[in-house]
């Protein structure tokens, strides 16, 4: 693939423009007013968004949809096999197609744009493009990407800086995962799970966290670090939570924060208050005290999220007050611990959590949140066969905070099965550790269980990346017919 971006008005097309990342990228061009269109083969809102704003969006993801592009005068020639055959003119008119890691080299779309002469670039490309043509905030990091780009964009945003923002989670704010905003800031989550973080070099760059989280890519955590050391050294300068050791042993951040006080970090809080509704902080710079930060979030992982957001807020001349009042009304991102209803008595709560750090977090949140004798009810579909086995022991420590864990079989995102594991063995080394666990191999079986087991005053927690989310609308829907029926 090449990784020239043209800005000049040369088209954009999408292969699976409806992904999270890819259509953040499309939602900021096609508002650019650069021509964009895209494929995708599920339509959903994501793309209902995009078409309003004017893209073109096929839904399937066929040689032919190339033939958009072709001039009126080419329009009943026979689909070309070779970039010989189109005249100069023309071939300076077709898009530049963006692909992901996860369009396949198969795909007959792809092959379609190669075959006409098309220039092809990964979504990463067209990031790194963006994020050299603004003042840019990029984040990085294992976990925690999404809700502190989130953060920042949004504490931007209430302090008038007007950012542009790119981000892998939909925000009310903005009603979506991305804004075009009309300032030289932009902000933008950067993802390391295929290796394209290196080519990012931002103004400001931060890393949250370094973990294995993705090993179809990495085999080792030393490769993980070398990519996070080259866009370390991309950036101009670069924030870094030294609360993970493997960021404050092997990086050089130019400005730190830490939840503890006791560190070097520039950065630090105390007078920590977790609490069911939101956590309170006192906020130090470098020995002085700014003031008291007030979160909506939950736990101490979101807090160390907002310590970033302050730093970041800081770097750029915002007055202490103008960062606090930006994070003390943050909502949130979607997915991220977000509340989807309470029917019965029963608390139904959503998030993105699929590693086994996250997955304590997130539970550990829950715990907080939960009342006196309130079960938690962790619903887990794992995400990847190579995640799951990588990760099989760290998986089955993982909920201790959860009363009762139900589990179903393995989301793929793709990767073949190759037999090694599987969400009932999952299950099986759970139950080593915890005494409540039960495995539904199906969505259509976790739905009946939970009709049948949750009960009021229930905490039910769905976690994973893949589509288990889709449960919760159908359980809350029955258990409100009956409520219908007797009023």
């Amino acid at each position: 693939m090449t990784n020239s971006v043209d800005f000049s008005g040369r088209p954009f097309h999408f292969i699976g423009i409806g992904g999270i990342g890819m259509s953040a990228l499309a939602y900021v061009l096609a508002k650019r007013q650069f021509p964009v269109s895209g494929s995708d083969l599920r339509p959903n809102h994501i793309t209902h968004k995009l078409e309003s704003i004017g893209a073109h969006i096929f839904g399937k993801q066929e040689a032919s949809n190339l033939e958009f592009f072709r001039p009126q005068v080419l329009a009943n020639t026979v689909v070309l096999n070779s970039q010989e055959q189109l005249p100069a003119d023309t071939k300076s008119k077709l898009p530049q197609v963006i692909c992901s890691t996860a369009i396949n080299t198969n795909n007959l779309e792809y092959k379609a744009a190669l075959e006409l002469g098309c220039p092809v670039l990964h979504r990463s490309d067209v990031l790194a493009a963006l994020i050299a043509d603004y003042h840019s905030i990029a984040v990085a990091g294992t976990h925690g990407k999404t809700t502190t780009s989130s953060m920042i964009g949004y504490m931007l945003l209430e302090a008038g800086l007007d950012p542009t923002i790119l981000v892998g989670g939909e925000v009310n704010a903005w009603e979506g995962n991305a804004r075009l905003g009309q300032s030289q800031y932009l902000v933008a989550e950067a993802d390391e799970s295929d290796g394209s973080l290196v080519k990012h070099a931002p103004e400001i760059g931060i890393i949250t966290n370094i973990e294995l989280d993705h090993p179809d890519h990495y085999d080792t955590l030393e490769e993980v670090i070398d990519t996070f050391q080259t866009f370390a050294k991309g950036c101009k300068t670069l924030i870094g939570s030294i609360d993970c050791a493997t960021v404050r042993d092997r990086l050089q951040p130019t400005i730190t924060y830490s939840l503890h006080s006791d560190t070097d970090a520039d950065y630090t809080v105390t007078n920590i208050d977790y609490r069911a509704d939101g956590t309170t902080a006192l906020v130090w710079e470098r020995g002085k005290a700014l003031g008291v930060l007030k979160l909506r979030l939950l736990s101490r992982h979101n807090l160390s999220n907002a310590l970033a957001a302050v730093a970041v807020g800081r770097i750029l001349g915002l007055e202490f007050g103008e960062i606090a009042k930006g994070i003390a009304t943050f909502e949130g991102a979607r997915r991220r611990f977000e509340f989807r209803g309470e029917v019965n008595g029963i608390t139904f709560i959503d998030d993105y959590a699929h590693h086994p750090s996250e997955i304590r977090a997130t539970l550990a949140a829950a715990r907080l949140q939960a009342r006196p004798g309130q079960r938690v009810v962790a619903i887990f579909q794992p995400h990847r066969y190579s995640r799951t086995l990588t990760f099989l022991e760290e998986f089955a420590e993982s909920f201790t905070h959860a009363d009762l864990v139900v589990l179903t079989d393995i989301y793929s995102a793709g990767e073949p099965n190759l037999g090694q594991i599987s969400g009932e063995h999952l299950t099986a080394e759970i139950a080593k550790q915890h005494s409540q666990v039960i495995y539904q191999p199906t969505l259509p079986s976790v739905c009946e269980y939970l009709l049948q087991t949750l009960r009021p005053g229930d905490l039910a927690l769905f976690l994973g990346a893949g589509n288990l989310n889709q449960v919760i609308p159908e359980v809350i829907t029955t258990l409100c017919e009956p409520a219908k029926a007797t009023s």
